[in-house]
């Protein structure tokens, strides 16, 4: 082979060569393209599905009589159109802010968040494209929190106090015996009967408290005007109370329900 031949193939492999790196390099940079793409329709599509939750809580929130800032609503888990093919929702949470609602007797029970999750949410596809058929979430649990001041003002007795102590509910107020002023305190006992939260105070003591007939009938009378039942409102997708907790923050109510329907009441 001549020293001329050689240099000819030689010199044409390498813009062979170099085309083929061009042609990786954009197939590379095609799929990056395509990755994006997708991610940004998926996080389109869930953020639609996080607006249109909202809307429909808010909705029940104001058919409830009680107010809140507009939810804020997240899908968990991703990729979200994965969930949407399957059916089969990971969690929802929906947290809202400054929520107050009436309860029976008309008193604003206030919680500054309400937070949300359904879990394992049950939405086929079909149900979604047709409308017809059931949405369903098969645990929501929510918890919320009543501050101390705001549980005072529904006890309403002037001068109360309250605030957790060693994990009790604990209260202090002003009371009048034998013409002079005490400051009593005393521990709350807490139950949960058919929604309502049942606050009833015992071991009340005073430090320098006469102990005599007259004066312990006048503090077991007081102790009777602390008891009160507090009647948490309706909230939204069905949600129960089922425990209370004193922490410092407040008054901790835990709420739950099963199998709840999110397109026909639920929401």
């Amino acid at each position: 082979m001549s020293k001329e031949h050689h240099v000819a193939e030689y010199g044409s492999a390498r813009p062979r060569k170099r085309w083929g790196r061009r042609l990786l390099i954009t197939f590379l940079v095609l799929l990056v393209l395509l990755a994006v793409a997708l991610v940004v329709g998926d996080r389109v599509a869930a953020s639609y599905a996080e607006r249109t939750i909202a809307d429909r809580v808010a909705e029940q929130v104001a058919n409830q009589k009680a107010t809140a800032e507009r939810p804020d609503v997240t899908v968990e888990g991703t990729p979200f159109l994965t969930q949407v093919v399957a059916g089969d929702y990971q969690e929802i949470k929906i947290l809202l802010k400054n929520f107050s609602a009436p309860d029976q007797t008309g008193n604003m029970i206030k919680m500054p968040t309400l937070d949300i999750r359904a879990q394992d949410v049950d939405a086929p596809l079909n149900t979604l494209r047709t409308g017809t058929g059931d949405i369903v979430a098969g645990t929501v649990t929510g918890t919320g929190t009543i501050e101390y001041p705001d549980l005072a003002t529904l006890i309403d007795q002037d001068g109360l106090t309250l605030g957790e102590k060693d994990g009790k509910l604990v209260g202090s107020a002003p009371i009048q015996a034998v013409g002079q002023t005490f400051q009593v305190t005393g521990t709350a006992d807490l139950a949960v009967a058919d929604g309502v939260v049942q606050v009833r105070f015992s071991d009340v003591t005073a430090a320098g408290l006469p102990d005599i007939p007259l004066v312990n009938n006048l503090v077991d009378n007081y102790v009777k005007q602390l008891a009160y039942n507090l009647d948490v409102p309706a909230l939204p997708l069905n949600l129960k109370v089922q425990k209370v907790e004193p922490r410092p923050e407040g008054l901790v109510v835990t709420t739950g329900a099963e199998n709840v329907p999110l397109n026909s009441g639920g929401l």
